[in-house]
């Protein structure tokens, strides 16, 4: 039988083990570890001159990026006049609509950039009650000018 220091010594000492191995003193056995990726990066200093400018040049170059991803007014002027082209009748009242099989012709044509909207996803989520399955040409562009 152990004594009541022994058991206090035991204990001192798996609590220290196990401190360490939470703290990163010991390598854990998991290889999980290694595999997760640093996901947060502290912001520079105000000393720290040229990680603040590496970080304002990538800051840029991300934001130059997705700007060339935006549709240009040129661009959305041809993808309006493509959907109008290719309206699927009737008209409910004033609204312009488009079948899938019109949807998936004007995707073909308005070029790479707009290439993303044109997905079943996008064509079903647009999709409210018309018995002849077709979508509002009106909410899909605006769909188009909110997400571009």
């Amino acid at each position: 039988k152990k004594s009541e220091q022994e058991l206090k010594d035991e204990e001192m000492e798996l609590f220290t083990k196990y401190y360490m191995e939470w703290k990163g003193g010991k390598k854990s056995d998991s290889i999980s570890y290694a595999s997760i990726p640093r996901f947060y990066y502290r912001l520079p200093a105000e000393d720290e001159v040229l990680l603040q400018k590496l970080r304002e040049e990538s800051r840029a170059v991300f934001l130059q990026r997705k700007s060339r991803e935006l549709l240009d007014n040129e661009e959305l002027q041809n993808l309006w006049f493509l959907l109008d082209k290719h309206q699927t009748s009737p008209m409910i009242g004033e609204e312009a609509m488009i079948n899938y099989e019109n949807f998936l012709k004007v995707g073909e044509k308005a070029g790479p950039k707009c290439k993303q909207f044109f997905t079943a996803k996008i064509f079903a989520k647009l999709l409210h009650n018309d018995p002849y399955g077709r979508i509002s040409i009106m909410q899909f562009f605006n769909y188009v000018m909110r997400k571009g």
